[in-house]
């Protein structure tokens, strides 16, 4: 029976500092559980905790059925490594074991190291590892439309990051483990896939704990949210339709106690001192009042009840300002070996989603008018007063490696010290002004991004998924900003939860022909 089981959990951070401190939750068989929480606040540690990667500080973590993992970044080697590498550790071990054998008698070839290359075949098979060849067979076709055996020495990176997580969840979901932790499982997904992605999960008998900012995957997959923030764990059992007002509803109980917890703490204070005041000239009272001091200690030494967790209050103030009418004008625009000519026109204070699958030039076309060079025929022309802010995906920001935050608020928009450390308040980024661009966490590039679009003064947003990273509560920041935006947005997504919030859409189609909706469309 596929379970988890987590009690007591603390885990210390390398300084000392808890991370999660007495953590307590439970994954039920077949359960499907979305873990949620701010970035940093523990979740990839948690499942690497679970699946035995780390050690804690304390407490106990169980489970039933086997552990399969997916985790956040993808791997390197060949389609053969990534698919031994969601294995079963049995199979892991035997694999590995049959290829240091067949090393050897490649080296030499003489009868101890037959011998020893018929027990590790032996081996393999007794630990499932053909049995588990047959399944990628299936999985590979399933992922690359090739059977295993033609594809299993391809290098990986050959492969999109689509097709990998893809082939690797075949192989999670098809294979003999019954409990899947998945970290970001939806990344590189293009819509269609998430939707695959989505039912696959529903489908599976397997118990499922997965990390993911996708609200609409969250909505459709999960039945239960696991919650961390604070240093610990609390769970919602129902889905997450109604997740926002059962974390409302929590935090008020949570505040309601602790006003209880002051109330009562007052209380007996009061009543020490009024003993103290009264045993003083009568001996009689001497015993109430040692006993209310004891009352006191005990009280206080048992510690308040847990403080609802600081709300995350990322301030996004993107200003924009009045531009021509016609923000942007596409004249017989040709992107060379993507798209098909088309003409187009974006009026000022539009909010524009570009739309399609993985590969069909969405990016290249925000590149181009962002005055990037991008080979193209045709005409794309910005209108009076449009200054463009390019968001880029995270890992293609150059210019920003090796700098600090606060450095680049700095120096960049010729700030004080003070001022750029104020800025990157509003974006909880603070603690971080000192790390290193390349350090932050995904969800921490993204918002510092955004506000050096804020800073800029950019009247055109193009926006290059820029929810991907973003945890749940920043991507709502960053709707709620855009909201107030007085300027223009083009935004690159396939976040159906934030496509639904843009006014129409440019659908980039694999035939090479851009389409106008009205709706999103995710089916071409």
């Amino acid at each position: 029976m596929g379970h988890i089981e987590v009690s007591d959990l603390t885990y210390l951070l390398p300084d000392g500092r808890p991370l999660l401190l007495e953590a307590s939750f439970k994954v039920g068989d077949g359960a499907k559980a979305a873990l949620v929480g701010p970035n940093g606040a523990g979740k990839t540690t948690l499942l690497r905790l679970i699946a035995g990667e780390l050690a804690p500080a304390g407490g106990r973590i169980a489970s039933g059925g086997g552990i399969g993992v997916m985790r956040q970044f993808l791997g390197t080697g060949t389609v053969h490594d990534l698919l031994l590498n969601v294995a079963p550790e049995r199979v892991r071990a035997a694999a590995a074991t049959l290829d240091a054998a067949e090393a050897a008698i490649a080296r030499r070839d003489d009868e101890p190291a037959q011998l020893a290359y018929a027990q590790a075949i032996a081996d393999y098979a007794d630990a499932g590892g053909y049995e588990l060849e047959v399944v990628w067979d299936v999985c590979a076709t399933e992922a690359l439309g090739l059977p295993y055996e033609q594809v299993k020495d391809r290098g990986l990176e050959t492969l999109s990051g689509g097709e990998q997580k893809r082939l690797m969840l075949e192989a999670l979901l098809r294979g003999p483990d019954e409990v899947l932790l998945l970290d970001e499982p939806d990344n590189y997904l293009d819509v269609r896939a998430k939707q695959w992605l989505e039912r696959a999960i529903r489908s599976s008998p397997k118990t499922v704990l997965l990390v993911s900012h996708d609200r609409r995957l969250l909505a459709e997959a999960a039945d239960r949210i696991v919650t961390v923030e604070g240093r610990g764990v609390w769970v919602h059992g129902g889905g997450f339709a109604g997740y926002a007002r059962a974390r409302e509803q929590r935090a008020e109980r949570l505040e309601e106690r602790r006003r209880r917890w002051e109330d009562e703490r007052a209380r007996l204070r009061r009543l020490v001192h009024t003993l103290r005041q009264r045993s003083a000239n009568n001996d009689a009272l001497a015993g109430a009042y040692q006993s209310a001091v004891t009352r006191l200690e005990r009280f206080e030494r048992a510690g308040p009840p847990q403080r609802a967790p600081k709300e995350q209050n990322v301030r996004m103030r993107l200003r924009g300002g009045r531009t021509g009418k016609r923000a942007v004008v596409c004249e017989a625009l040709e992107l060379t070996g993507l798209l098909r000519p088309f003409s187009t026109e974006i009026r000022y204070g539009e909010r524009v989603g570009v739309l399609g699958m993985n590969g069909t030039g969405k990016s290249h076309f925000l590149r181009l008018l962002a005055g990037e060079p991008v080979a193209h025929a045709g005409v794309a022309r910005l209108g009076a007063r449009v200054r463009p802010g390019h968001f880029a995906q995270t890992h293609v920001r150059p210019d920003l490696h090796g700098r600090t935050a606060a450095d680049v608020v700095t120096h960049e928009h010729a700030m004080t010290r003070n001022e750029a450390m104020a800025a990157l308040a509003r974006y909880e980024l603070a603690p971080a002004g000192g790390q290193a661009f390349e350090t932050l966490s995904g969800g921490q590039q993204a918002r510092l991004q955004i506000l050096l679009l804020e800073l800029s003064g950019a009247t055109l947003l193009l926006l290059d998924e820029p929810t991907d990273n973003l945890d749940l509560a920043s991507a709502d920041a960053l709707q709620r900003g855009l909201a107030g935006f007085e300027g223009t947005v083009l935004a690159v997504t396939h976040d159906r939860w934030f496509a639904d919030d843009l006014d129409r859409y440019l659908v980039f189609g694999a035939d090479g022909l851009v389409r106008e909706s009205d709706e999103p469309r995710w089916d071409l």
